[in-house]
């Protein structure tokens, strides 16, 4: 509320709230501008004969490591137990 009483409601356009569906042969007219709305976020469900065939839909950003995270990451294997585990025979390594 602000200081008139009066609450806003406000929409981000640029939020879908759900898939645009299109037709295949929509997607196939109109493939450069699908390619720009699904850059801005938007995803796509694409339709043949009326069933869903595919979604076409923003990548998902992989998070890159650090150089400080993989030195933290091969400090902590250094400060695990050392595990002994052989000498194994051949018999027991192909045996079960």
């Amino acid at each position: 509320m602000n200081d008139l009483g009066l609450t806003f409601l406000v929409l981000n356009t640029r939020m879908p709230l759900m898939d645009r569906i299109i037709t295949a042969t929509e997607a196939n007219q109109r493939f450069s501008e699908v390619l720009r709305d699904v850059s801005a976020g938007e995803s796509f469900t694409v339709t043949s004969r009326g069933k869903p065939v595919a979604e076409i839909t923003p990548p998902k950003v992989k998070k890159r490591i650090t150089k400080e995270e993989q030195v933290a990451f091969w400090e902590s294997m250094d400060e695990l137990p050392e595990i002994v585990s052989g000498p194994w025979t051949r018999e027991e390594l192909y045996t079960r």
